[in-house]
């Protein structure tokens, strides 16, 4: 083989393998096609089939039953799993998908949102990136993301609210050293302040689940990420208090 010939067959090794070690190290969901040591499918990252029947089966229904959709990773996901009539009387959409960034949010914003013609979209995100699921992100490239999917959903008239973090705790095994408390304050701050600009609705969880200590109150959690029932308990109302400021009504009085 001549020296010509091998350069070519290194470069191209050298190619496979940057494919296959530089997939991401966590994913939404795990498959049998995945790549040995990685929980991601690269034949579909953002997991776009994830909710492709169930996408078609809710729009053969009015559309009282696709009136906000939530879009989100796990905490989104265990949500309809706690209580699932939260959803299905007020029609809610859960599109939560485990272990998702936003950049994978952002991808799953158009079959998932923007196709189904909802009122309003939930945004809760966020806490992936600083765990560096998909990959190290700095908060501006975070912020970047949540600002596309605000200015996907007004563009097609969708009413956007965009949700805190939620505090962690360290309580039953570490989860600060990933998703340090600084940087969850940090993007929350710049969330309420995006908002105030009009672009969306502040959803502030953080205020609500947290201890004196800043961390996420013991009782709402059993993992120190996730919520339990009673987490979901305190989200829902705070929630339903967001969507109708985005609706354009008092929380109180039912009108503006």
């Amino acid at each position: 083989m001549t020296s010509g010939k091998l350069r070519l067959l290194g470069m191209y090794i050298a190619a496979c393998l940057a494919v296959s070690c530089s997939a991401p190290k966590s994913c939404a969901q795990e498959t049998p096609a995945n790549l040995p040591g990685c929980n991601c499918p690269l034949n579909d990252w953002p997991l776009i089939s994830r909710f492709r029947d169930e996408n078609s089966r809710v729009l053969q229904h009015g559309i009282a039953s696709r009136r906000v959709v939530f879009l989100g990773d796990s905490i989104t996901e265990h949500w309809i799993v706690y209580h699932a009539q939260f959803f299905s009387s007020h029609g809610y959409v859960d599109r939560g998908v485990y272990g998702q960034t936003t950049p994978q949010m952002l991808l799953r914003f158009r079959p998932d949102v923007i196709a189904l013609k909802p009122q309003i979209v939930v945004i809760l995100a966020g806490t992936n990136d600083l765990a560096g699921n998909t990959g190290p992100e700095s908060l501006d490239v975070i912020e970047g993301n949540l600002m596309s999917m605000v200015e996907l959903g007004n563009a097609n008239h969708i009413r956007v609210v965009l949700s805190s973090i939620l505090p962690v705790t360290d309580m039953y095994k570490p989860i600060t050293s990933k998703r340090r408390p600084a940087d969850i304050v940090a993007l929350n701050r710049w969330m309420e302040s995006y908002c105030g600009s009009g672009a969306c609705t502040y959803l502030d969880f953080y205020s609500s689940m947290i201890d004196a200590h800043g961390s996420l109150r013991s009782e709402l959690t059993g993992d120190g990420l996730h919520p339990n029932a009673a987490g979901y308990l305190v989200m829902e109302p705070l929630a339903e208090n967001s969507i109708r400021r985005a609706l354009g009504f008092n929380s109180h009085s039912g009108a503006n």
